[in-house]
């Protein structure tokens, strides 16, 4: 059968079948294309240099660890409440801190502070971590992720902006390192 064009119904049915599949590639192209090139888009140079408030020094006592809450600085708005992040903050001897984040380093659990015994200890799968961050005993291979941290003006920042996973090494994550 030939349509009053010249086409047979078989050449029709393959450029509408193309151009569909065109359409329907474009569409998924889009959002990876857009996730691919999004740092260029941001404006990002090799890293993150957010500085976040954790709060003021008297809120985090010598000797003492604390759950403190910061805003990713790397949000979106219907990112809602998820943009907190939680991180455990040691205030060593009153000059000195130590802020991990809450991500066990073997599967990203969050691990909770036990004062009694002065651990860590992720709930998964029985990672320990000794109050400095440093792995005591469990699966995970290494310490806690570390924030770099600073002091102005009687307040305690930290530079915040990428998450860490379990499966990145400490040179690839700006602003973060592991405990020795």
């Amino acid at each position: 059968m030939t349509l009053p064009n010249g086409l047979s119904r078989r050449e029709l049915l393959m450029k509408l079948g193309i151009l569909l599949n065109t359409i329907v590639a474009v569409i998924l192209a889009v959002p990876i294309v857009r996730y691919l090139f999004s740092p260029v888009a941001r404006g990002r140079k090799g890293g993150y240099e957010s500085w976040v408030l954790l709060g003021n020094l008297e809120q985090f006592p010598v000797g003492q660890t604390r759950l403190a809450t910061y805003r990713n600085p790397v949000v979106s708005v219907w990112d809602g409440d998820t943009a907190d992040i939680a991180c455990w903050v040691r205030n060593v001897d009153g000059k000195s801190f130590q802020v991990f984040a809450v991500n066990c380093a073997h599967l990203g659990c969050p691990v909770r502070w036990f004062p009694q015994s002065s651990l860590f200890m992720c709930p998964c799968h029985g990672g320990v971590y000794y109050q400095d961050g440093s792995r005591a005993s469990g699966p995970p291979e290494r310490g806690l992720f570390e924030y770099h941290y600073k002091i102005d003006g009687g307040k305690l920042l930290i530079q915040a902006g990428e998450m860490p996973t379990p499966g990145q090494a400490s040179n690839i994550l700006p602003g973060i390192t592991p405990c020795a």
